[in-house]
């Protein structure tokens, strides 16, 4: 990996590429720690400070900010109502035919469906703002700091609507931002900055950890806590580039005098074909019970019962919630997003066909098979992956947001591999000499 970046620096081109890539994420970085106004920063700063290790139910959110979250700046949303949105159209491309028809129609339609990812981006970047506003002014953002009902001081409706749209102007700041990286940078723009805001909480969080532990005034903890996570990157670099492959064999063709077909390849089947995207959706999904559960007044049996077992993550019914919705999430995102009977046609169209396999119908069927042979394992490796937080809770008394949790790792190493594969294909490129030199 140095090395490609070596080589790449060595590269005009790519090196203004690689530079123009690091301006953003310094603008981008800088951004996240600019606060938005309406906001009293120093109670801010003492709420972190006081709830450092405890973010609860917005510990996933504010690590996809970059921590910029719990400081409410202007990129506080960060790039998750991105997320969101485009995990929603990819959702709905199944269900609706206009837009199963735009996904069809290739470029054109995709950058129609990708105008309608930014307007719902907007939308929820409203939604959710008005929510962090109204969490913020409640005191229950930082519901053990003593100064949290001062973090908003100023109560009036004017300055909500400010504080909400200079948000929600934020995180379009940031969708532009990651489209100028994939215009003019290198790797994909969104990818990138997520990979940052990650990133960026990992000294912090593992500074936390030295200062928490007992063993060598911390270092045993520490060094411990680096062990576990590079063993933990070179588990998740070897199950992502794991793949079953299909092979495929074309038949020949004559058109006119030229042969065309007899060629052989494969169908690459990932293991891990539904990425981190189960873990997040099954993450969401267990933070709406508590959400509803903190904003809800009185003290009735269901809204114990929620405290009790769905906010500690170390509570056995919420590991248990928690995994199986991962494994179910697995295979429900690679129902819809691989359709074998679509490849089959496909196949059978331009003269392929699977060795020993009939072409059509009984190819759809065997690729299904595969599919969900290689997907019980690749759900299961998620799941447990998704569990070393709560591991690290029990074992080192750590907080939720562990430094190497499944979430962060899967996302860093899989952007990681990526632009890697990236620079190294334009390296390629520029340095092919063909036939004739």
């Amino acid at each position: 990996m140095l090395t490609a970046f070596a080589r790449a620096f060595r590269t005009p081109d790519l090196r203004k590429k690689l530079l123009f890539t690091l301006a953003i994420i310094v603008v981008y970085r800088v951004g996240t720690h600019v606060p938005i106004p309406g906001v009293n920063y120093t109670a801010v700063q003492q709420c972190v400070t006081e709830a450092s290790g405890n973010q609860g139910l917005f510990g996933l959110v504010n690590m996809f900010s970059g921590g910029a979250l719990l400081q409410i700046t202007i990129f506080a949303l960060g790039i998750m109502p991105y997320i969101t949105a485009s995990i929603i159209l990819q959702l709905l491309t199944v269900v609706i035919p206009r837009l199963e028809a735009l996904k069809k129609e290739g470029q054109a339609g995709t950058a129609k469906i990708t105008q309608y990812t930014r307007y719902l981006t907007v939308a929820l970047a409203i939604l959710q703002g008005t929510g962090l506003v109204a969490t913020a002014r409640s005191g229950a953002l930082f519901g053990t700091c003593s100064v949290s009902s001062q973090i908003v001081p100023d109560r009036a409706i004017f300055t909500t609507i400010v504080m909400v749209i200079t948000m929600t102007a934020g995180t379009a700041v940031v969708m532009w931002l990651g489209e100028l990286i994939t215009d003019r940078g290198i790797g994909n723009g969104m990818s990138i900055l997520m990979f940052i805001s990650i990133a960026a909480t990992f000294p912090s969080a593992l500074w936390a950890i030295k200062k928490q532990g007992t063993l060598a005034d911390g270092w045993i903890e520490f060094g411990t806590v680096i062990a576990v996570g590079l063993v933990m990157v070179g588990l998740v670099v070897f199950v992502e580039q794991a793949q079953r492959r299909i092979p495929v064999q074309y038949a020949k063709r004559m058109i006119g005098r030229r042969s065309y077909g007899g060629t052989s390849t494969y169908i690459p089947l990932k293991v891990n074909q539904a990425g981190v995207i189960p873990v997040i959706f099954a993450s969401s999904l267990l933070y709406i019970p508590a959400l509803v559960a903190q904003f809800s007044s009185g003290t009735s049996s269901w809204k114990t019962w929620i405290e009790t077992n769905l906010t500690k993550g170390d509570h056995p019914i919420y590991i248990s919630m928690y995994f199986l919705l991962i494994v179910f999430f697995a295979f429900f995102y690679v129902a819809i997003s691989f359709n074998p009977e679509e490849v089959a046609d496909n196949m059978k169209k331009y003269g392929g066909f699977i060795p020993g396999i009939r072409a059509g119908r009984p190819t759809a069927e065997y690729l299904s098979y595969v599919l969900n042979r290689i997907t019980w394992p690749g759900s299961l490796y998620l799941g447990l992956i998704a569990l070393v937080p709560t591991m690290a809770l029990v074992g080192f008394g750590a907080s939720q947001n562990f430094p190497f949790g499944g979430t962060s790792i899967l996302i860093i190493v899989g952007v990681g591999l990526e632009t890697v594969k990236q620079i190294e294909s334009q390296l390629q490129q520029r340095n092919y000499e063909g036939f004739l030199r």
